[in-house]
């Protein structure tokens, strides 16, 4: 049993698209449908390149007249620069929230807290902002964004203790869940290497999006090669970007680490040939052991 926690979330900020194009004009830019949003549905999703290459991640949410982005803090500034190049005529505003703040909660029950049900996704509105369970998986717990201070209000009136982020981003990584630019390579990393699938990043009904044709070919063609995976670390933590090594061979990456826990991009071919002939995947001093997500489809 996790008994109920929460804690502010500094590396994440708030970006809000408004107006009354709002929606027309993230449809045709992110792999989210944002037509599906609405003040009980929040969603997840990706900006790419045009080569479908990842460029920032973010949860969103529908808040009166007004789209909320969860999004990279120190990398805001960057997304906003993006979306305003694409805005043309469309009647839409695009500007940083800083009164704003995003905040998490984790544990066992913790949805039933707050009078949601804990379907990945689900939101309801609140004060200007939003509580919603983690679209992408409901392990993860809720987010919050709200006034500063807000949710702290709110969830120690829910009997929630403050929490550790250090002891959520554990969770995070032992679940295999990326964390934006930290495990994703921008200009470089492929949304289905990622889990963007299964964890709801991207809708394949929706239509054309900027990168969307690659992020289509991988999937329908079947040229996903590698994936992010947690992995359990014996020795001593590599830092991010170590490569990893079955014998001689280049097997994948370092990505973040929690702990013993981290992540890694892995061939997939390396890790059948690991697992199959019992070699250990080695990166620098240490000994990887890769485990698949429950969640992942690969």
């Amino acid at each position: 049993m996790t008994a109920a926690v929460f804690a502010a979330l500094p590396s994440r900020a708030v970006l809000a698209v408004a107006g009354e194009d709002r929606k027309t004009f993230l449809q045709g830019l992110i792999s989210a449908d944002v037509l599906k949003l609405s003040p009980v549905r929040a969603g997840y999703g990706g900006f790419l390149t045009a080569q479908g290459r990842f460029l920032h991640e973010f949860a969103l949410v529908a808040a009166g007249d007004t789209i909320l982005l969860d999004v990279e803090a120190a990398r805001i500034d960057d997304l906003a620069k993006r979306l305003k190049l694409y805005k043309l005529r469309a009647k839409v505003t695009v500007q940083p929230r800083p009164d704003l703040e995003v905040s998490i909660a984790w544990g066992d029950g913790v949805a039933a807290r707050f009078g949601l049900d804990a379907a990945p996704g689900t939101s309801r509105e609140e004060g200007g902002g939003a509580i919603f369970v983690d679209p992408r998986l409901a392990e993860l717990g809720l987010r919050a964004i709200l006034p500063s201070g807000r949710f702290a209000e709110i969830a120690s009136a829910a009997g929630l203790a403050h929490g550790d982020p250090a002891a959520y981003d554990a969770l995070r990584v032992k679940l295999g869940v990326p964390d934006g630019s930290r495990d994703l390579q921008v200009e470089d990393a492929l949304l289905l290497e990622n889990g963007f699938d299964e964890l709801s990043g991207v809708d394949w009904k929706k239509g054309c999006y900027i990168g969307q044709e690659l992020t289509a070919r991988m999937k329908y063609r079947g040229l996903v090669k590698k994936r992010l995976v947690p992995v359990a670390i014996d020795g001593p933590v590599p830092a991010a970007g170590t490569i990893v090594k079955l014998g001689e061979a280049e097997a994948g990456e370092m990505r973040s680490a929690a702990g013993n826990m981290g992540l890694a991009l892995l061939r997939l071919e390396a890790m059948e040939k690991a697992k199959a002939e019992g070699i250990p995947l080695q990166a620098g001093d240490a000994t990887l052991t890769p485990h698949k997500p429950a969640w992942a489809n690969f």
